[in-house]
């Protein structure tokens, strides 16, 4: 395993959103940190999202890339309401999550509800489509800015 972001940042080892992505997936995939979790070759669709964010993005380093300054933008304290279905012949398993935390720029609070369809091969993540709440991020950062 290889640790590729420190423990304390958005999503190393001691992020409330790695900690339960680690308990959804738990006995499936192997990792020190959220990005430990992804195959090299790992594809993400952000299938419903915001305005400007790619739908596609392929390779971990893309991932870790895309992801490298979230923490100027959001700052994450809590992940709850995991709900875990697996597909044990498919190697799909999906996940319901919520996460909390503040926006870094308008300090509004982030409450955010996701649906993640994740596939694992050789106990890593393959295949990762994230579902979320558009709404959430526009309340958090304060878009659209004055009702327009």
């Amino acid at each position: 395993m290889t640790k590729s972001v420190s423990a304390d940042a958005p999503f190393g080892a001691n992020s409330p959103f790695f900690r339960i992505i680690k308990e959804g997936l738990q006995g499936l995939v192997d990792g020190d940190d959220y990005f430990d979790l992804l195959a090299d070759d790992v594809v993400v669709e952000y299938v419903i999202s915001v305005p400007g964010y790619p739908r596609r993005v392929e390779g971990r380093q893309s991932i870790i890339d895309l992801y490298s300054d979230y923490g100027s933008y959001m700052a994450l304290t809590s992940a709850d309401n995991l709900r875990v279905h697996r597909d044990p012949e498919t190697s799909v398993v999906v996940l319901e999550y919520e996460v909390h935390g503040t926006s870094v720029h308008t300090g509004r609070p982030y409450d955010n509800r996701f649906v993640s369809i994740v596939t694992i091969k050789d106990r890593k993540v393959t295949h990762w489509r994230d579902y979320l709440d558009p709404i959430a991020v526009f309340d958090a950062s304060g878009w659209p800015q004055d009702g327009h």
